[in-house]
């Protein structure tokens, strides 16, 4: 409908045909493999909800953690204990908030109360866009104490389409195109704006726009000095561990306005500890659905339908989500060794700049680059006597 009019008749009537002709034929395989799903895959598919059980499940997901975390060196059974204690301590900077509100009430009546106060929630779509627009401006402020080098490439801030808005989380970044001049995009999910708490919306926005995904990807496109594999090159414990370092950056910025966002802040940091805890449960101890969302629902403010959705991802992406805590950690512990080593001389916009020059990637590599960044700020040594 949409072909030029000046188009030759015959060739556009072709194109036509050649378009009509590649939807039809997805369409009807998307209908085979539903078909296939509901009548003969389905009935036939085991009760268990992770891989342990599997013949070689944890051989496998042993292999699936090292692929994702990117050569941070911890086991299954390291990485659940490490959860353990993350939870822990985030859930006591979440009381301390709690106490400073003045809540009368358990941490379960707070989550509560959270889960359920008009307050926190936008009143249609448009008031909801409105908002994440104003916090994507917050953190475009911020920018410039944090970082030398910023891309040239900007960001949109755009609503989930609606087509795939009811099973899709909350916020998503979709990469733009430099040489094409196509603007990288942040994905705000205006479905379910019960479920769509306004205290979170900071903590999204920063992992998913500026100083997250958008920030570290647009960067990563415009090294011409890279080939265009390595500007395309994603690790999913850099690139995620960067999303989620970029929540806590936002915090130390001061982006977090109230007590309740600064608990939201803590609320997707307990989401991502959870996931240590839920994707090791379901695929190394062998937990039920119930068992993974257990963690989430009782130490985090999500609302129950992105803890349906997340699990139902973990159960399906072995070993994925777990690269976003453990990357996070790698980067605030190579900022403090590096802090330390340079005492003074520390300068935290080029040590973002350092941590994003080279693109995504391995942790291992990281640890390495970063190492390397330091001893080339220190001092040389005088020569012996």
């Amino acid at each position: 409908a949409s072909l030029p009019a000046d188009l030759d008749p015959e060739t556009a009537e072709r194109l036509r045909a050649d378009g009509l002709g590649a939807v039809f034929h997805a369409v009807k395989a998307y209908q085979d493999t539903l078909r296939f799903i509901v009548t003969e895959y389905a009935p036939r598919a085991r009760p268990g909800a992770g891989i342990a059980a599997l013949p070689g499940g944890r051989e496998i997901y042993t292999a699936l953690v090292e692929h994702h975390t990117a050569g941070a060196g911890y086991t299954p059974v390291e990485i659940h204990e490490l959860g353990h204690r993350e939870v822990s301590r985030i859930r006591a900077e979440m009381e301390d908030i709690i106490a400073e509100i003045g809540f009368d009430g358990s941490f379960a009546d707070f989550l509560a109360f959270l889960r359920s106060d008009p307050q926190f929630y936008a009143r249609s779509d448009k008031d909801l866009m409105t908002k994440a627009k104003a916090v994507a401006a917050r953190m475009d402020a911020m920018l410039t104490d944090y970082f030398g080098r910023l891309p040239k490439l900007a960001y949109d801030v755009e609503p989930v389409p609606d087509a795939i808005a009811p099973g899709y989380t909350s916020a998503r970044y979709v990469e733009g195109d430099p040489a094409e001049g196509r603007h990288g995009i942040y994905w705000v999910n205006t479905y379910a704006l019960e479920q769509r708490p306004l205290y979170e919306l900071p903590a999204l926005t920063a992992h998913e726009a500026v100083p997250g995904h958008h920030l570290q990807i647009a960067l990563a496109q415009e090294m011409s000095d890279q080939p265009k594999f390595r500007q395309d090159y994603y690790a999913t414990a850099f690139g995620e561990g960067w999303g989620l370092y970029s929540e806590h950056l936002a915090g130390e910025a001061g982006m977090y306005e109230t007590p309740y966002e600064r608990f939201g802040g803590l609320s997707m940091e307990m989401w991502r500890a959870c996931r240590l805890v839920a994707d090791t449960g379901l695929h190394w101890y062998g937990w039920t659905r119930e068992e993974a969302e257990a963690c989430f629902k009782d130490n985090s403010a999500l609302a129950p339908l992105n803890i349906e959705i997340e699990v139902t991802r973990y159960i399906g992406w072995p070993g994925q989500a777990v690269a976003y805590k453990m990357g996070e950690l790698k980067i605030r512990q190579l900022r403090a060794e590096a802090k330390e080593a340079l005492g003074e001389q520390f300068d935290i916009r080029a040590f973002h700049d350092a941590v994003l020059e080279e693109g995504a990637v391995p942790l291992d590599v990281l640890d390495a680059h970063i190492k390397a960044w330091v001893a080339g700020q220190l001092p040389e040594a005088p020569p012996a006597p």
